[in-house]
């Protein structure tokens, strides 16, 4: 097993892996920016190595500084949870040319997945279903453009090849608009992520949200964990998540988990990862998959019972995974909401001292959280500061111990989106389950 990990992340997700370290008899390496001393993961830590200035460019994106931090603690290995570095497959190559291993997927299938043109080829191959489309990058021909949209056939969405997190994508209604969307999305994608290629996807009017967690190893075993339902969002950022989705029927959670088990196996995956999928019509469309662990892994931990991080751990130490297909099994309902330190009126964004804090209890319920009384958030980073989950039998169980727990929880100091929370688990048509991805917007009045 490993001996010694730096948790190249902060917040709840830092605290997690130092969880899961600790209870494997790993020894944890914190790095942090100077505006995250007092984070909890850094006073419980093993060893803490400050990386820089607050700014993420300057501190959790410098990869030197974290490779350094790992050569001068002696580590054997870097998690790097979600967001900043973990999607970054120089990174990541860059980690194991130093002599240290990579806790998540090899560089060149990161880099595979993380161009949404060759993920996409790379799924039809193993035979998951995608989004009809140009089967691959637009090139300056205007006439063959306007004639792959009208193939497809409007409205359709151009999207950036190397985008992600809902940026560089823009939707076309008619075919007076493609050529010049075409070409705004490329100047943005260039802007962004120093890619310009842009790809043509026929655009869903309903869909739902739905994702496959797998798991994979070194030895091409390869399992999925059922699926979560993340249609409930803002602005393509997910706010409540859910797990199994709502009417999904055995077989067809069976068949689709099934088509993501085999393509790991065909794209030599590592790790754990996620497929994400567009649900409409009892079909599912991959849009694209991520190549790390999920904000909302711990759904999926609950109804499994399986320790995601732990099996992370393990893959990344050489060991074969820990379970086979057979011994998944989904029992009961979860449900997660994202707490924002955020205005839930405008959703702007609310650092501060929180001067009182306490955690919900209960039966069937689970926080995830960094904060305390006492804690500053800072203002350089995503506003996220934890995660409630509850878990039951059913679906209405969990969603009541969910609303109870939305109750009990105080936050004091700071504004957050727990009223936004609390409206979304009173609303008819959630209740109902299997709400689309614009829900929330058009609820709110923003589409």
């Amino acid at each position: 097993m490993l001996s010694k990990v730096v948790i190249a992340n902060r917040g709840e997700i830092a605290l997690r892996i130092l969880r899961a370290c600790r209870e494997m008899g790993i020894k944890t390496v914190a790095v942090h920016s100077s505006a995250d001393r007092e984070l909890k993961h850094v006073r419980l830590a093993d060893e803490s190595v400050c990386i820089g200035p607050a700014p993420s460019a300057n501190s959790y994106l410098n990869i030197p500084a974290v490779i350094s931090a790992a050569e001068v603690t002696d580590a054997a290995a870097i998690h790097p949870g979600y967001g900043f570095l973990s999607e970054n497959a120089n990174f990541a190559e860059q980690v194991e040319k130093s002599g240290f291993i990579f806790i998540g997927p090899r560089p060149d299938t990161i880099r595979l997945m993380g161009d949404k043109v060759s993920a996409i080829a790379s799924m039809k191959k193993a035979g998951v279903p995608c989004v009809p489309g140009s089967d691959g990058v637009l090139d300056d021909d205007e006439e063959r453009n306007l004639q792959l949209g009208r193939d497809i056939g409007y409205p359709i969405i151009i999207k950036a090849s190397g985008g992600g997190g809902g940026r560089g994508m823009r939707v076309v209604h008619s075919e007076a608009a493609l050529l010049n969307a075409i070409s705004l999305t490329r100047s943005e994608a260039a802007a962004a992520f120093a890619n310009d290629q842009v790809y043509m996807e026929k655009y869903l009017e309903n869909p739902r949200h739905i994702e496959i967690q797998v798991l994979s190893d070194s030895y091409g075993n390869a399992i999925h964990l059922g699926e979560r339902d993340c249609s409930m969002q803002r602005r393509h950022q997910k706010i409540i998540e859910e797990a199994p989705a709502p009417g999904l029927s055995e077989d067809l959670r069976k068949k689709i988990g099934e088509r993501c088990a085999k393509a790991c196996q065909d794209i030599g995956y590592r790790g754990a990862g996620t497929f994400e999928f567009l649900y409409e019509d009892e079909e599912f469309y991959f849009i694209e998959m991520n190549t790390r662990l999920q904000v909302e892994h711990p759904v999926t931990e609950w109804i499994t019972g399986i320790d995601i991080v732990r099996e992370q751990l393990r893959i990344a130490a050489g060991e074969k995974l820990s379970y086979q297909q057979a011994d998944v099994q989904i029992r009961g309902h979860a449900i997660e909401c994202r707490i924002n330190a955020e205005d839930p009126d405008n959703f702007m964004p609310s650092p501060g001292l929180i001067s009182r804090y306490h955690a919900p209890g209960g039966q069937g319920v689970r926080v995830d959280s960094h904060i305390y009384s006492g804690y500053r958030v800072p203002p350089y980073y995503d506003s996220m500061i934890g995660k409630v989950i509850t878990h039951s039998n059913n679906r209405e169980s969990a969603m009541a111990r969910m609303r109870m727990a939305l109750d009990e929880i105080l936050i004091d100091g700071i504004k957050t989106n727990i009223p936004l929370h609390r409206t979304l688990l009173l609303d008819a048509a959630f209740q109902a389950g299997g709400v689309n991805i614009h829900f929330l917007e058009k609820k709110l009045g923003l589409s």
